[in-house]
């Protein structure tokens, strides 16, 4: 038995290969809403925002981030795909340090397939924190 294997799984407890694919899930909505950033940039600036290198250097920076998140969430989307079943973790003091309610229901499982950034809001649309 390995440090993350247990006999029996507690209410906090979860199964390492899920958790980690719902990271994946997560890291896929940020690229996401990343990438809805720079055609807001040149909604904004008009075509002449183009010419400026710093704008150019936030776009290319933008393009960075998206990427890297991907390319963050194929990385722990491969090590889940090849973990041992079985292997579990207690996620109380992790979720404890998620400050989204949303996304802390979205890691924790208790929104199984479901974003914490829903696509589908409205223009104008907010929560109040």
């Amino acid at each position: 038995m390995t440090p993350f294997q247990r006999a029996e799984m507690t209410d906090t407890e979860d199964l390492l290969p899920a958790i980690l694919l719902r990271i994946v899930s997560e890291l896929h909505d940020v690229a996401y809403l990343i990438e809805r950033i720079e055609p807001q940039l040149l909604d904004v600036g008009g075509a002449k925002v183009l010419e400026s290198p710093g704008t150019m250097k936030v776009i290319q920076g933008i393009d960075l981030a998206v990427q890297k998140t991907r390319g963050i969430a194929e990385f722990i989307d491969t090590i889940a795909g090849s973990m041992p079943e079985g292997w579990t973790v207690d996620l109380a003091a992790a979720l404890s340090l998620v400050k989204l309610t949303e996304m802390q229901k979205a890691l924790s499982g208790g929104n199984f397939h479901a974003h914490s950034q829903p696509m589908a809001k409205a223009a104008g649309d907010f929560d109040f924190f």
